[in-house]
């Protein structure tokens, strides 16, 4: 069973954040004319740092990314509905309810992010051997 990990979540939200913020707010429909990485992209780094350091295979990476990157959207998101609304008025109410529409798809390269990050690190107990006999 897949077990949170507090710092690999942090982790990956972090870094969604920080590229979703510093490479050009990648959400959809927001004319920033900083360059944008892509939301996809997004997901998969900020998925591949949680499941890489949550370890303990696919499924475990898996579920740390995609709790990681969903959490970094929606707080990029939520940046974005204050200045849009604020900035331009009904334009950046409906980038607000496009952008909740696309929510869910962060989670898919959240998932395959985290997966490989899980694959690469690779952290599983040794098997429990037999006890060597005197």
């Amino acid at each position: 069973m897949a077990t949170l990990d507090t710092r690999a979540v942090l982790s990956g939200f972090v870094v969604t954040l920080a590229i979703g913020i510093l490479g050009g707010l990648t959400l959809p429909l927001t004319g920033i004319t900083l360059p944008s990485v892509g939301w996809a992209a997004t997901g998969l780094l900020g998925g591949f740092v949680a499941g890489y350091i949550a370890g303990d295979g696919v499924g475990n990476g898996a579920v740390n990314g995609i709790v990681g990157t969903t959490l970094g959207a929606l707080i990029v998101g939520g940046i974005l509905a204050v200045l849009g609304t604020v900035l331009f008025g009904l334009v950046g109410l409906a980038t607000v309810l496009v952008w909740a529409l696309f929510l869910g798809f962060h989670a898919i390269p959240g998932a395959i992010g985290g997966g490989l990050g899980g694959m690469v690190k690779r952290r599983e107990p040794e098997p429990a051997g037999r006890p060597a006999g005197r």
